[in-house]
């Protein structure tokens, strides 16, 4: 699990995530050298607190994606409220307004997915938190293209229905406690080189 390289890290939440990405986030130092691009199912109405809140408690930048931004290593994205976020063959974002996934747009789903078929085993997919069982097949689509997949243990969750039915389809390598995602993110930091 460590020592190899990746091009990008992708994360999903619902309810009791934030506590989790806050904790995860107090791991990474300033020169993390990864785009990290997190769905976290979103307020319908939310105006860019949550990047806002975010920005305050990491070294990192985190902002908004945008439609048709190329992705920049070191970099924290959100997808902006009720659009899905899907990463395109070329490192750029697109912005949808399809219909909801698993009663979410955001959906991890579809960011995990379309990552996955954009950076093939270069990619990391974690599973958080969660009332849904949204993201159990965007992890299988990781899975499927060669990239690593891990999951939040369920007994520590706030709401361990994601990470459970994403354990449930046999396509997470780890099962982990938020601190020891926290430290391979760190020591990920230390032994990660860029594919370019």
């Amino acid at each position: 699990m460590d020592g190899e390289s990746y091009k990008a890290i992708v994360i999903g939440g619902s309810a009791g995530s934030m506590d989790v990405l806050l904790l995860l986030f107090s791991y990474l130092p300033e020169t993390f050298c990864l785009p990290i691009i997190i769905v976290n199912h979103l307020h319908p109405l939310d105006d860019g607190d949550l990047v806002r809140f975010f920005s305050q408690h990491t070294s990192l930048t985190v902002k908004e994606a945008s439609d048709k931004e190329q992705i920049q290593a070191g970099y924290i994205y959100f997808p902006p409220a009720n659009y899905h976020l899907l990463v395109e063959p070329d490192g750029t974002f697109s912005l949808s307004v399809d219909s909801k996934v698993n009663y979410s747009r955001p959906s991890i789903d579809v960011l995990f997915e379309s990552a996955a078929v954009t950076w093939d085993g270069d990619l990391i997919g974690i599973l958080l938190s969660g009332a849904n069982s949204d993201g159990a097949a965007g992890i299988s689509a990781v899975k499927k293209y060669g990239g690593l997949t891990l999951a939040q243990d369920p007994s520590e969750a706030a709401y361990p229905v994601m990470p459970q039915a994403a354990i449930a389809t046999g396509n997470v390598d780890e099962v982990l406690s938020t601190h020891e995602i926290g430290q391979f993110l760190q020591r990920l930091s230390k032994t990660a080189q860029i594919k370019r």
